[in-house]
């Protein structure tokens, strides 16, 4: 089976795809409860309106002094301010307008405007008092707007006025007790600190005296910086013993001669009776070496010169014990036994003796950077034994000047914020001041305008609840889409909706009793309807389903009774015949027809004599012609049995005998609902068209007719009443046109 739809329908549709138009068609629809609830809504605000009293409102603005303890924008407090009490703190202007609303300050404004006012309650003080805080370029400022309204402008005033001057109060009653509480906790403190001040300074004094220290910390970075300077004195010391360790080996090589050694020749050397003596002895050695030559040691003159050598050595002994001392004469005593040794001893040249110098100069250099050495390395090690008990100091007098420092600060602190404390209270503290002075009220209600603004706006919102309210409670099929929602069956087609003036007046009326040679191809029409057009096209799509099965009967029926189902019926009819088909229209509506009201028929002959009648009757007797390709069998007379008379055999020959004579055969049948006669009748047929009124048959009914249906060969459906299909062909009609004769060819 071919399903038709929009895609390859020939026909312009105006329908909105859902979404907005959706909601569009269904304010449409419910229209009236739409306006309906918007008048009485306005109706309702136009009455409160003129009712209601005049209203007034005064204005004033206060700069309000927080009264809390930090601030939020993360400045600094006033001196002292950090000691208030904290059981009147405010922590934002949030809080400070709740309190400002509290019942019990508005409380003492009633009581003040009690005499003038003596019905005004807190709760209607309460009511009409708005307090807000006033925010210029998105930054909030200390500024509180107040606005009171009432219905008569002076008291509004007064009751500003009031609400300012028991503010006032409050504020200073605040402070004060915040101040005073606060100078009375200072003065508790300060004697406790004071005493802790004390007990801390005498614990650092001692800690001073029992390790002798001012500042451990001064101490300890002197004696750090002494290691480091001996420890870099050494390094010197050491470099430099270095080179006089190398010197003195190069002297001591060149002289051939330990230091002693050196020391005793170089004095010897220098001694005028020492090197006499030894000059003398040198000739003496001379003289008994020349005489052994010829005698021997018993020759006298060779004893007297062995006595006189001996006499030398011991006066040489004693010169040199005389000019080298105790010490070293016995050394050089024992190193002078020989002649050789004595002269080597007691004679040194010029560069001898000063090379000896030099290597007892480089000797004594020597022992001197040894012994500063020595005692520097005793001074480090010192230093490095009192450097090791400077931790433990340090940790206890870091631990003893902070916390004297800390109580020192506290207590300055506290005796500045005593003396903040006093001055502040003798000032009396920050009044609340006004920056903009209660005024005459001025009158803001009612508002007319305003009022039918918003019972418009509140109108349009309840009546379009209402309308979508109302349309869901609704069975109603309201769409073509609801009604291919509906059905498992293609859409035929759409039709629109009728004038209502024109329901009872004939569509069409047919040229019955004209000759044949009339108007060779069409059904001569007066007043061809301008939706005629709609119905060809419903006609060209059943065409489309006859590619696949031939229809050669079709069954028009609908659920319920007044959707169209004889005017379609006639239209298929009229549109077949414009296409060179012979149609046979049968009104099968036994029981209330209307097919022959519609064309001005008698009907004293019809489908139901034709049944009714065992005789073989001429057919044509019965059938009325229109001269034309269209011929029409009325209902005849009701019978007292329609069904049986529909479900008999004289049906079926009919039926058969008709097939062979007529191109088409269209039976208008009677609703399905309530009735099996369009069933019988259907079931004579080889296809049937449902037709459904928008906006008149429910869902419910739709269902009861799709399941009656099922076994039955249905074609399609048609949607009749839909309220936006154009009448016209326009641009796409023309083009659909193209797109038939392409499908269908010239006919």
């Amino acid at each position: 089976m071919v399903r038709v739809n929009e895609s390859n329908m020939p026909m312009t549709v105006e329908e909105s795809d859902g979404g907005y138009g959706q909601l569009l068609a269904v304010l449409m629809r419910r229209r009236y409860w739409l306006l309906g609830v918007m008048g009485a809504v306005l109706t309702i605000a136009t009455v409160f309106t003129l009712i209601s009293k005049p209203t007034y409102q005064s204005e004033m603005q206060l700069l309000i002094e927080p009264n809390y303890q930090g601030k939020k924008d993360g400045t600094t407090p006033r001196q002292g301010e950090q000691y208030a009490d904290s059981g009147v703190t405010i922590d934002d202007y949030a809080t400070q307008i709740n309190v400002m609303r509290s019942s019990l300050l508005i409380q003492r404004a009633v009581d003040i405007l009690r005499s003038e006012y003596p019905t005004l309650t807190v709760a209607e003080v309460k009511k009409n008092l708005v307090l807000k805080q006033v925010v210029e370029e998105k930054a909030n400022t200390k500024i509180v707007e107040a606005t009171y309204t009432a219905n008569d402008p002076i008291k509004a005033q007064k009751v500003l006025k009031a609400v300012h001057t028991v503010y006032q109060i409050y504020n200073r009653e605040q402070q004060e007790q915040r101040l005073k509480k606060g100078l009375k906790f200072i003065n508790e403190q300060i004697p406790a600190v004071t005493k802790t001040v004390d007990q801390a300074e005498n614990k650092l004094e001692e800690f001073r005296k029992n390790n002798n220290l001012i500042d451990p910390e001064q101490q300890a970075a002197t004696v750090n910086n002494s290691l480091n300077a001996i420890a870099q004195e050494r390094e010197v010391i050491r470099a430099q013993y270095n080179d006089l360790q190398a010197r003195y080996g190069q002297l001591q090589q060149q002289l051939a001669r330990s230091p002693q050694q050196a020391l005793v020749a170089s004095r010897l050397s220098q001694s005028s009776r020492y090197q006499t003596l030894l000059n003398e002895l040198q000739r003496t050695e001379l003289a008994l070496s020349q005489r052994r030559v010829v005698f021997t040691d018993e020759d006298p003159n060779v004893k007297k010169l062995l006595e006189q050598r001996q006499n030398l050595l011991s006066m040489m002994k004693q010169e040199g014990g005389r000019v080298l001392g105790e010490g070293q004469a016995s050394q050089a005593a024992a190193a002078g036994n020989a002649a050789d040794g004595i002269l080597q001893q007691g004679q040194l040249g010029a560069l001898d003796l000063n090379l000896a110098g030099q290597l007892i100069e480089v000797q004594t250099n020597m022992n001197a950077m040894r012994a500063r050495d020595n005692s520097l390395a005793q001074t480090q090690q010192k230093l490095r034994s009192d450097l090791k008990r400077f931790p433990v100091l340090l940790a206890e007098y870091n631990r003893l000047v902070p916390f004297v420092q800390i109580n020192r600060d506290k207590l300055q602190q506290l005796l500045r914020a005593q003396q903040e404390l006093s001055l502040e209270i003798a000032r009396g503290g920050f009044d609340w001041q006004a920056l903009e002075e209660p005024r005459l009220g001025l009158k803001v209600g009612p508002n007319l305008k305003l009022n039918l603004l918003l019972g418009l706006v509140a109108g349009l919102m309840l009546g379009s609840l209402a309308a979508f309210l109302r349309d869901a409670v609704d069975d109603s099929v309201h769409s073509s889409e609801d009604l291919e929602r509906q059905f498992e069956l293609p859409l035929l087609g759409m039709t629109p909706e009728l004038p209502r003036g024109r329901v009872a007046q004939p569509e069409v009326s047919l040229p019955f009793g004209k000759p044949l040679h009339l108007s060779p191809w069409t059904v001569q029409v007066r007043n061809w309807p301008h939706h005629g057009n709609r119905w060809t096209l419903i006609y060209r799509n059943l065409q489309l389903m006859n590619e696949m099965a031939a229809f050669k009967s079709l069954v028009v029926t609908s659920a319920v009774a007044g959707e169209g189902k004889s005017t379609l019926a006639l239209g298929l009819a009229l549109s077949a015949a414009r296409l060179h088909q012979r149609v046979l229209l049968i009104d099968t509506d036994l029981r209330r027809p209307s097919l022959h009201q519609i064309l001005n028929l008698p009907n004293d002959y019809g489908l139901s004599t034709l049944l009714s009648s065992d005789a073989t009757l001429p057919i044509h007797n019965a059938i009325q012609s229109s001269g034309s390709y269209i011929d029409i069998l009325t209902a005849g007379p009701q019978p007292e049995d329609p069904a049986n008379l529909l479900s008999s055999q004289r049906m079926r020959e009919l039926m058969a005998g008709f097939e062979q004579n007529y191109d088409l055969i269209l039976l208008d049948a009677p609703p399905l609902l309530g009735m099996v006669d369009a069933m019988i009748a259907a079931s004579c047929c080889t296809g049937v068209v449902l037709v459904s009124r928008v906006g008149m048959v429910k869902k419910t009914e739709l269902v009861q007719a799709n399941a009656m249906l099922r076994k039955l060969n249905v074609i399609g459906v048609v949607a009749n009443g839909v309220s936006n299909v154009s009448y016209g062909y326009g641009a796409y009609s023309r083009e659909q046109g193209v797109e038939l004769k392409k499908v269908w060819g010239n006919g």
